[in-house]
């Protein structure tokens, strides 16, 4: 029976209605996600109750439990081993170095280095015997990226830094570039320095021995091994480590995902990361000497718990589904999500793109003022950019390309293990140095948290975008993303 005219009408125009006061995406969004809601998060978690979340640390595992309480109360799944938790076993190593020695043989005779010219950066143990060498310059990356293990492999490699360079942007790359190029030793050769042997360092334990890393600034080795230039011809290199002593701990990633609607799409995977840890307490006498670590990167983290809480709140879930992330250990070299590339929760291949978010809440950076903008390293590299840009349209956020900057800091946090892995990966922050960075005074109170609000709605509107699209992030290509290029394929070909 067919209704009568007026009733299909009202129905009609009652859909109408519905359909124009019904909240967009943004509202639900903006209502759920809170400049409160972030400063109740970021107070707790840069808290001196936390002693700076030291990795490993009771206070970073207290962050761990109160990221897996946020995940619950969104309603995120669980996708660790242990609830929210994904388990690693590692084990803090302390180095010893009596009788540690390192001896160059040259065309001028055997040169021995100065222990208090040396320092080990990873503690592993070797007995080398006049064992070749393979140099290239420290800070050409491209010379380094084009090395293959066929020429490393058992050798010891020599990464050679001039004065005034700075190593400290390729060194803590260097376990990925060890796995990978599998010398017996890697020898950071550089003009000056100070010892640190006896510095302890977290490392997985794995079967595989660790690559040990030895910093040398001895003059008379440099010149022995021709800094600056090209290693003499015939160069050979002996050198005794003693075996590390090793205490073993357990770490966590915290890890939630909400499911995807789509049949088809929700076993694929849109990430949203950030690091929970930062660095703990250090010094001694008067004066404060907890590292809070509130603008980093608990605004990160804070971050990634409020993104989640909002979007999970939409009333329709994106195709594909979205992990949301906190790491261990990425102020030691970007420890916990080069866990997770090497042991990925989701597979890597239907892991479309990750947001890192890194430093978000402070506005006072770079030298001056940063309202209403967000910065995203790699900025040319894939076509994931695109969506940040089109979601700080809707929100009034400017997305920036700082010219200067944003290549160099690709390499600087989380999202470099991902893209290692060959995931479109791009860290977002606010600014990349601000006054108490890595310091006492990088404190809660010091946020902007009206802005940095903003821009978490703007990551949630670029990632549920992602997510519900059936088209997928790419590499774009350009010279300096063909080894990301080259991992996605060999990740997808798999």
């Amino acid at each position: 029976m067919k209704k009568p005219v007026f009733l299909a009408a009202a129905a009609f125009l009652a859909a109408i209605a519905a359909a124009q006061t019904a909240p967009t995406t943004l509202q639900i969004v903006s209502s759920r996600l809170t400049a409160n809601d972030l400063k109740a998060d970021v107070s707790f978690l840069a808290s001196d109750a936390l002693q700076g979340r030291g990795t490993p640390s009771p206070g970073l595992e207290i962050a761990a439990e109160y990221i897996a309480a946020q995940f619950r109360r969104a309603g995120l799944e669980p996708a660790g081993d242990d609830d929210y938790f994904q388990t690693a076993s590692y084990a803090n190593v302390t180095p010893i170095v009596d009788g540690m020695e390192f001896t160059v043989e040259g065309p001028s005779g055997a040169v021995k280095a100065k222990i208090v010219s040396m320092a080990l950066q990873q503690a592993a143990a070797a007995d080398l015997s006049k064992a070749a060498v393979v140099k290239v310059a420290g800070n050409d990356a491209a010379a380094t990226a084009a090395l293959t293990p066929e020429q490393v492999r058992g050798k010891v490699l020599v990464l050679d830094f001039l004065e005034g360079q700075n190593p400290v942007m390729v060194t803590r790359q260097l376990p990925a570039l060890a796995a990978r190029l599998q010398p017996a030793l890697v020898v950071v050769l550089r003009s000056g320095g100070q010892p640190a042997n006896m510095s302890t360092r977290l490392r997985e334990v794995t079967a595989a021995p660790a690559v040990p890393v030895l910093v040398v600034w001895d003059e008379e080795v440099r010149t022995a091994l021709g800094a600056g230039k090209p290693a003499p011809a015939g160069v050979l290199v002996s050198v005794h480590i003693p075996p590390p002593a090793a205490t073993p701990v357990k770490v966590h990633n915290v890890i939630g995902v909400l499911r995807g609607s789509d049949p088809a799409l929700r076993d694929t995977y849109v990430l949203v990361t950030a690091h929970y840890d930062h660095l703990g307490v250090r010094g001694t006498g008067e004066g404060d000497h907890i590292y809070n670590g509130a603008n980093d990167d608990g605004s990160g983290t804070a971050s990634v718990i409020e993104v989640a809480n909002a979007l999970a709140a939409l009333p329709a879930r994106p195709k594909r589904s979205i992990v949301f992330m906190t790491f261990f250990g990425e102020e030691l070299g970007l420890v916990g999500s080069r866990y997770y590339g090497a042991h990925p929760v989701f597979p890597l291949a239907k892991t479309l793109a990750d947001l890192n978010l890194e430093q978000l809440g402070r506005t006072d950076v770079d030298g001056g003022s940063s309202v209403g903008l967000v910065n995203v390293t790699g900025f040319d590299f894939s076509t994931l950019t695109d969506a940040v840009v089109k979601a700080g349209g809707a929100t009034g956020l400017q997305v920036v390309k700082n010219a200067q900057l944003n290549e160099r800091y690709f390499a600087q946090s989380d999202n470099q293990a991902l893209a290692d892995a060959g995931v479109p990966a791009h860290t977002l922050s606010v600014g990349y140095m601000f006054p108490d960075y890595h310091k006492p005074g990088d404190e809660w109170p010091k946020l902007d948290y009206a802005n940095l609000a903003i821009v978490d709605r703007t990551v949630a509107l670029a990632v549920y975008a992602v997510a519900d699209s059936t088209d997928t992030p790419q590499w774009k290509d350009i010279p300096a993303t063909q080894r990301y290029i080259k991992a996605r394929q060999d990740s997808v070909g798999k």
